[in-house]
């Protein structure tokens, strides 16, 4: 009964730190901009269909989810899910400003998902749509403008 127990405390601790773990991801587009701002960080903005684009769940898995792309996120970035879900629920205030968002940066030409780097101004540094399976040293390069999408 013991291991029973302390098998359910830690898998309801490991949900729980998971989840802590991808909660940095902000959804208030004017909120992130006013951190990296403070903060002297770039933005990434990642405009995804979190449950039903194949290649966006990917791009979080492969990349977005690693411990080395969490560690250099930490110090470089504020990290900006822009979601257009199919069956999660979001409220009217967040559906709108992602509407904007896809209008503002032609979201609806380009595709998901579609990954854009800005500057703590919010000017686009770089951009690119889809995932190619590439690994996080390639993703953290393309940020640091030493690898080509």
């Amino acid at each position: 009964m013991f291991h029973r127990t302390l098998s359910l405390v830690l898998s309801v601790l490991v949900a729980t730190c998971a989840g802590a773990f991808a909660a940095d991801w902000q959804t208030d587009y004017a909120k992130a901009l006013a951190m990296a701002k403070s903060q002297n960080k770039r933005v990434l903005l990642d405009f995804t269909g979190s449950d039903w684009c194949g290649p966006c769940i990917q791009l979080r898995k492969q990349i977005f989810s690693r411990p080395d792309f969490r560690a250099y996120a930490d110090k470089n970035l504020v990290l900006v899910e822009i979601d257009y879900p199919q069956r999660k629920k979001q409220s009217a205030e967040l559906k709108k400003q992602n509407e904007k968002l896809s209008k503002q940066y032609g979201i609806d030409e380009k595709g998901f998902p579609t990954v854009m780097l800005l500057d703590p101004a919010g000017k686009v540094i770089r951009e690119f749509t889809g995932y190619d399976g590439d690994t996080t040293a390639g993703f953290i390069g393309w940020i640091e403008g030493k690898e080509k999408k």
